[in-house]
């Protein structure tokens, strides 16, 4: 069994958190956590595989939370689940070291799918041996979840990259260019547009034309995936 621990500052969601880990198989719940010095009192007397955890805590960020806990020799491995949305947030987080990424509402097969995403990598890790490309391509596989893209992404492309490109569209209130998702995520838009045109293949991006002044069409990108 994976040994959780939810934090939130919710009560009511840090309920139905772990109701949604518990039902998740090869999943159980050890703590419930409402503020960054109760989370971290718990991982000093628990043995804790992964972390759950909001931004919005009363003490101190989430994310100020995982750089003490590395500080502190902590390595219990971190999904965000939060409703932090804009990008520096999520910037953030990937250099925390923060595994996944999960943006508040979400269902409980979102959570679902990064839970199996997890467990995946667990399994993927679990050997002695070195890892040849065909290994490293399924560690970094199973980072992506089912959420973030096709089940199994093209060689050469990111799990990390693509659920970034993933955040700035459902945040975004509208249809955007490969130009404003590029500026909105920090990234080049030739990789921008590489990584739209794969969510809008895998069918989790709707792709509309626009008509400007110049006769030629910009494609503009929305998420529709649930």
């Amino acid at each position: 069994m994976i040994d959780v621990l939810v934090v939130d500052d919710d009560v009511r969601v840090a309920d139905i958190n772990a109701a949604y880990v518990t039902k998740t198989p090869g999943f159980t719940v050890v703590g419930r956590a409402h503020t960054a010095a109760e989370a971290l009192a718990c991982l000093e007397r628990t043995h804790v595989d992964l972390v759950l955890l909001d931004h919005y805590l009363p003490d101190e960020t989430g994310l100020a939370l995982v750089a003490r806990l590395r500080q502190l020799g902590h390595h219990t491995d971190v999904i965000m689940v939060t409703a932090a949305r804009d990008i520096a947030t999520v910037q953030a987080a990937m250099r925390h070291g923060a595994l996944q990424y999960l943006v508040k509402p979400f269902t409980f097969a979102g959570l679902r799918a990064k839970l199996d995403g997890y467990a995946a990598l667990r399994r993927a890790l679990a050997t002695d041996e070195e890892a040849g490309q065909d290994q490293v391509d399924r560690i970094f596989g199973a980072l992506g979840g089912a959420s973030a893209g096709p089940p199994t992404l093209p060689k050469g492309h990111s799990p990390l990259t693509a659920d970034l490109v993933r955040q700035v569209l459902r945040g975004a209130n509208g249809p955007l260019s490969a130009q404003e998702v590029a500026d909105r995520s920090q990234l080049s838009r030739q990789t921008a547009q590489r990584y739209l045109k794969l969510l809008e293949r895998a069918g989790r991006v709707r792709l509309s034309l626009r008509y400007g002044e110049t006769g030629r069409p910009e494609h503009r990108y929305l998420w529709r995936a649930p």
